[in-house]
């Protein structure tokens, strides 16, 4: 399968793996609607992917995804989209900012929940819908509240939506371990088996080409991360009390 020709909307592509996928899908010759909150950061980048449909949104005001979404439905049907915009603010529960909980539910969870009510129409039967999911939301570690839990509820909206959608949607869930972004800057632990975002873009877009329901990577990682998914609760919350 080859994205030459092919229309793809990538939401969040501002910056770290939305940014590294838009240049990734512009190298194969995709047709490219990019969104995301910064308008400049776009222009920019759509003048790097060949003129590429710039389309300025916030998942936190869902009134933009929605304006943006009727604007789509006049044009040729997408062939895939990719959600990928997301927030993140590393703390344990006792030292969690409420306001800050509150932003990262109302984008990570709340905006692809959006994506999934609205944007579906807009695609090509069979055409692809890919959420953005994370190995944080396989198994709950410590520091990574509230994050990890909206990314464990858009891991399982993907599993659902699989169901519900199939066959004219192709549901594709995406869940990368640690990707070097402004957002895995905030950490102050090692990340093991870190990648650069365009490792990460690379993977998604074989990922895409291909029919799996996941696409996790690095799987050096994200494999070692579901084999502590199945241990029994006795035994994982013990390795996972001995991580915090």
């Amino acid at each position: 399968m080859s994205f030459a020709g092919k229309r793809v909307w990538i939401i969040g592509a501002s910056a770290g793996i939305g940014a590294a996928l838009a240049r990734a899908f512009a190298a194969e010759g995709a047709v490219l609607i990019l969104s995301a909150r910064d308008a400049d950061a776009l222009h920019g980048l759509a003048a790097e992917c060949g003129g590429a449909q710039v389309m300025p949104l916030d998942l936190a005001v869902p009134e933009t995804l929605a304006t943006a979404v009727e604007q789509l439905a006049t044009q040729p049907k997408l062939d895939a989209i990719l959600c990928t915009a997301a927030l993140y603010d590393p703390s344990n529960v006792a030292e969690m900012v409420p306001e800050r909980a509150a932003q990262m539910v109302r984008v990570n969870l709340l905006g692809t929940l959006e994506v999934a009510r609205l944007c579906p129409p807009l695609l090509r039967d069979g055409g692809q819908l890919a959420l953005f999911g994370s190995v944080a939301g396989y198994i709950g570690l410590p520091g990574g509240q509230p994050y990890s839990a909206t990314k464990a509820a858009v891991n399982n909206l993907a599993e659902s939506l699989a169901a519900e959608l199939a066959p004219r949607v192709n549901v594709r869930l995406i869940c990368p371990g640690f990707v070097r972004s402004r957002l895995t800057e905030k950490n102050t632990f090692t990340m093991p088996a870190i990648i650069t975002p365009e490792e990460a873009a690379a993977h998604v877009v074989r990922g895409l080409k291909g029919r799996a329901f996941e696409i996790h990577f690095p799987k050096r990682f994200t494999l070692v991360v579901k084999l502590l998914r199945l241990l029994p609760y006795g035994l994982s919350l013990r390795l996972t009390r001995r991580i915090g």
